[in-house]
């Protein structure tokens, strides 16, 4: 009965997940456009922003999955932005901005041999242009065990899709270790996000191309409720804070 109870959580957490993600990035529409009044220092503050919004985030522990180990789930991150900035007033003029732009996400992962993930991710953000797809690949050189924990290099891409006006793709490498503790396995890791954009509108001769470098730190934790359902919480510490959870089911 208490197996049947917890499975029933995990389900009703997923739809509450998929049906109930705010839109309140900003009142009225999201959509991000490059203007005429843009000048080289908003373009470098957008770069950031959007960039560390969508880098990738592992949202799961340094352990690898195995040969048959496949992980499939959904998750709201929250995204503290720097609201103050000028750029935000320039590129959404049909929207009130807030502090934080939430972002649904579908998340899967596969195991391959030799302690390697595969993991794709995609992202809308509701009544918006801006979406993003993103890849990793993982290597866990130290599998773990019962007094082992274990360690992963991970190598990551994510590209901005849907914003007409700009071409912008970030590629990330970062060091993870986790620990199994029962039912709980905290996860902890720091990486180098590097970030590359393009306007693609008629201002594309007057700005110049922009790379962002930024350390990232990250910290999370997975809880196993079922021994095919559990539920992971992760925060990101950069330039732009972010704050993840997700219900995941593995096969």
């Amino acid at each position: 009965m208490g197996h049947h109870i917890k499975c029933g959580l995990g389900i009703v957490l997923v739809s509450f997940m998929l049906h109930n993600v705010s839109s309140e990035a900003v009142a009225g529409g999201n959509n991000i456009t490059i203007p005429s009044t843009i000048i080289q220092q908003d373009f470098r503050d957008l770069t950031e922003q959007i960039g560390l919004a969508i880098s990738y985030m592992p949202l799961a522990p340094a352990a690898p999955l195995g040969l048959l180990g496949f992980d499939a789930g959904v998750e709201i991150t929250a995204i503290n932005i720097n609201q103050s900035l000028p750029v935000w007033a320039k590129v959404i003029t049909d929207g009130r901005i807030t502090d934080y732009i939430y972002l649904p996400k579908l998340h899967v992962q596969k195991g391959l041999p030799l302690g390697l993930d595969i993991g794709v991710v995609y992202t809308k953000l509701p009544n918006s242009n801006l979406s993003m797809i993103g890849g990793e690949l993982k290597w866990a050189f130290l599998e773990g065990g019962i007094a082992m924990p274990a360690a992963a290099l991970r190598a990551s891409y994510t590209k901005l899709l849907g914003v007409s006006d700009l071409n912008l793709n970030t590629y990330g490498l970062d060091l993870s270790a986790s620990k199994g503790i029962a039912f709980l396995t905290p996860y902890a890791g720091v990486g180098m996000v590097w970030i590359t954009s393009r306007a693609h509108s008629s201002l594309a001769p007057f700005l110049h191309a922009e790379q962002v470098n930024r350390v990232k730190g990250f910290v999370g934790l997975r809880v196993s409720i079922l021994h095919f359902i559990s539920l992971v919480a992760e925060a990101n510490f950069s330039k732009v804070q972010a704050y993840s959870l997700r219900a995941n089911i593995s096969f």
